[in-house]
């Protein structure tokens, strides 16, 4: 054998080694690799029955919305159609129920003050009378 061979044989050793030393981490890797492809496809599998039901969620939410419009805007209406009403009733009944309310008043005030010109006039004729009573 010669130095040459040997220094070949070696060489091949050497090799041999560092193909073995380098095949471990390579394999740990390649289970790694599988492991994560598991996960991605466990992932891939969950999510797909998830997005379907986000999708319902969202028709579903997006249906009570709409009825929600709706009743917006209905009560817009009947907000509006009130308002119109009390017009209508302060136009038409209004006028003549400040006329009544003021006449009302005018009355209980003329006879107020009628009432109470009787009783100062009454006051002042006892008043006269009882002067009148001792001086005698």
């Amino acid at each position: 054998m010669s130095v040459g061979e040997v220094a070949g044989l070696i060489a091949a050793c050497a090799l041999l080694i560092l193909v073995g030393l380098l095949a471990y981490p390579i394999l740990k890797l390649g289970k790694v690799f599988d492991e994560t492809r598991i996960m991605v496809k466990g992932v891939s599998d969950s999510s797909v029955p998830l997005l379907g039901e986000v999708t319902t969620t969202v028709a579903t939410t997006n249906a009570q919305l709409a009825k929600v419009d709706t009743i917006t805007d209905n009560a817009t209406t009947v907000t509006t159609n009130a308002a119109a009403l009390m017009s209508l009733f302060s136009a038409t009944a209004g006028g003549p129920l400040v006329k009544a309310a003021a006449f009302s008043y005018g009355v209980r005030r003329a006879l107020g003050e009628q009432q109470r010109k009787d009783v100062s006039r009454r006051v002042k004729e006892e008043m006269k009378a009882e002067r009148k009573a001792r001086k005698r």
